[in-house]
């Protein structure tokens, strides 16, 4: 307590060293909660005309007697698709304000 009196000794009351005792809470202005998402999305890809590969073909005239044998051979096709989604950056902010009243309990 102040030895002065008026305002001056409340004033140096409430500005004083204050006790906290083991398991106070200090609590002041709390902004909430705050969501924030980055999700990129769906892509939706449509019919992929990878150059209109045929495989192999194979011709024969007239085949007369004897054993015949024809071999077409490997056929491959590869095509690479190189897609993203990517959702960027995500900010959130859930500042408490101004002028907040602070206690303890």
């Amino acid at each position: 307590m102040s030895d002065r009196g008026g305002v001056l000794g409340l004033f140096d009351d409430l500005t004083a060293d204050p006790v906290v005792v083991a398991g106070d809470i200090a609590a002041a202005g709390n902004g909430g909660t705050s969501e924030a998402s980055a999700d990129g999305g769906a892509i939706g890809v449509g019919d992929v005309n990878s150059g209109g590969n045929s495989g192999s073909s194979s011709a024969t005239g007239d085949i007369a007697d004897g054993a015949v044998a024809i071999d077409g051979g490997d056929s491959s096709n590869s095509t690479s698709l190189d897609l993203s989604s990517d959702g960027g950056t995500a900010i959130s902010d859930a500042s408490g304000g101004d002028d907040n009243f602070a206690f303890v309990s």
